[in-house]
């Protein structure tokens, strides 16, 4: 797989103006082409990624990171891309663990890789991680599989199996209805350890409001998808560092 040819990377952003040339400086040393959506930034997100190398899709107003996912998604594939690289743009994500998702998708045959964290949180906020852990168990038991890291937003996913899932919350949410979407069409998702990096600057996430559009969430889906123990007896097990990691 020509990884430079054929797979662009995302980067949604919301007012990173502090971070965004550092981000694509770095994530161009591994992929040439960069795609960053500009959720409504009111600061210079836009023209700093924009000298940096980057192609820039501008929302009109803050629209969430699901809505400019999506938006990306969608100009990835009418530019020919094939795969897409997910990572924000806050610098939470280090472009050095790229090779790490390029290496288990060839090796694993998996449509969907998503960064682990979890294997050495140290650098996460005690909060971030609580919540982290608390939504990653309960995504575990709604889906039946073992999913370390619910909600690290560094992935790497096959651009058409992605664009025919049904996939439409706007918010953070995206990042569970991601994953339950690529279990429920019965595709492979495997998961890759990565580093752990935070920095003093104020998170885009807000615990309390997110974390409850986040519960009705999870609530919906017990009611209209059909996952669980029961429907995931015969569904192939993600797969962590070569072991089956079904709970």
């Amino acid at each position: 797989m020509n990884w430079k040819s054929n797979c662009a990377a995302i980067i949604p952003c919301y007012n990173e103006a502090e971070n965004i040339s550092k981000v694509v400086g770095a994530v161009k040393n591994f992929l040439p082409q960069i795609i960053v959506v500009d959720d409504g930034s009111t600061d210079a997100t836009a023209g700093l990624a924009k000298n940096s190398g980057a192609i820039i899709l501008s929302l009109n107003r803050n629209s969430g990171k699901g809505a400019a996912l999506r938006a990306g998604w969608k100009l990835a594939s009418e530019l020919g891309f094939g795969w897409i690289l997910m990572l924000d743009g806050d610098g939470q994500h280090s472009a050095d663990d790229i090779p790490d998702f390029f290496g288990c998708a060839e090796n694993s045959g998996a449509k969907l890789v998503v960064g682990n964290r979890m294997n050495n949180p140290g650098a996460m906020p005690w909060l971030r991680r609580k919540i982290n852990s608390f939504m990653s168990r309960r995504l575990s038991e709604l889906t039946g599989v073992r999913l370390p890291d619910s909600q690290c937003g560094f992935r790497l996913a096959h651009l058409d199996t992605l664009l025919h899932l049904p996939i439409a919350v706007n918010r953070f949410e995206i990042e569970s209805e991601m994953l339950v979407a690529f279990l429920d069409a019965r595709e492979k998702i495997e998961f890759v350890s990565v580093q752990t990096i935070y920095k003093n600057h104020a998170s885009k996430i807000r615990p309390c409001a997110d974390t409850l559009r986040w519960l009705r969430w999870r609530l919906a889906q017990a009611g209209k998808i059909p996952l669980g123990r029961t429907a995931f007896e015969k569904h192939p097990a993600t797969i962590e560092n070569g072991i089956a990691a079904k709970i």
